[in-house]
């Protein structure tokens, strides 16, 4: 890099340290601190959290509902992105259209319609009584079901807009071949298909599980105050119980443990990357 083009990404440089480092630095020794009035630095906070199997618990299910929101947004948003990649462009726009929708809609506005669908006299509950699917209401809102299902349908935009860019600039020639030499559409999707649009799969899963675990909203609307996660126990604990330090060593053991699975999922991401290439 020359010396003007470093230059020109010193306002950037100077953005991300003013925003970003400087906040961070701050909310770390926060985290060390003994309390309020900051008499001495002490990993106390830290040590208390890990003592602590309820606070143990939260992060491990807070990492857990990731997870199982982000198979679920790829089980149902790789079919989508599959069939976008392939049909004409007008079809295409409108599938894309229905797939960002969300993303255009207040967060608040779609988790509280959310409350209606899922409710005991919801939508759901109804459609389903009404084609004698169930006897009774299933309970759907405040559990990790009906968060799971939310955070899917919301999030589901970040898992499909990565995996449709790396299909479209695959080459249809590869399936094709794969057909002539006598393999049928599955053997094609799970050989050809599948490894091909893999760093698309990952990255639509980076994106997807940073969304679900950190999303506030959802996680406390529709969990209501049975579950308990690691954005609400934060801001119980900073709000609530007015214990900033805590709530900052909370905040940084959480942004470690979710870099963590990010990180793995990058560098399985640049592996997969290098093996398509190969």
């Amino acid at each position: 890099m020359s010396f003007s083009e470093s230059r020109l990404s010193l306002p950037l440089a100077a953005l991300f340290a003013v925003f970003f480092v400087a906040p961070l630095c701050v909310l770390i020794a926060l985290s060390l601190a003994d309390g309020i009035e900051f008499h001495t630095l002490s990993p106390d906070n830290y040590l208390k959290f890990f003592g602590d199997r309820f606070n143990t618990a939260i992060l491990w299910e807070t990492i857990l509902l990731g997870v199982k929101a982000t198979l679920v947004c790829l089980l149902f948003g790789y079919p989508i992105a599959w069939v976008c990649a392939r049909v004409k462009p007008r079809w295409q726009s409108i599938i894309l259209f229905l797939v960002i929708l969300p993303i255009m809609t207040s967060v608040v506005v779609r988790t509280f319609s959310w409350i209606v669908i899922l409710g005991r006299q919801g939508v759901l509950n109804r459609v389903a009584m009404g084609l004698g699917l169930i006897d009774e209401p299933m309970r759907l809102l405040f559990t990790e079901t009906g968060v799971i299902m939310v955070l899917a349908q919301v999030q589901m935009p970040l898992m499909v807009l990565p995996i449709l860019s790396v299909m479209s600039k695959a080459d249809t020639n590869l399936e094709d071949a794969s057909r002539a030499l006598g393999a049928g559409e599955w053997r094609t999707l799970l050989r050809v298909t599948l490894p091909l649009s893999l760093p698309g799969i990952l990255a639509g899963c980076i994106l997807t599980y940073s969304a679900c675990v950190t999303a506030f909203v959802t996680q406390t609307l529709i969990g209501g105050a049975r579950l308990i996660y690691m954005p609400l126990h934060i801001y119980s604990q900073a709000v609530g119980a007015n214990n900033w330090p805590f709530a900052a060593a909370i905040s940084v053991i959480f942004m470690v443990a979710v870099l963590l699975v990010v990180t793995g999922l990058n560098r399985l991401a640049k592996m997969s990357s290098r093996h398509v290439v190969a």
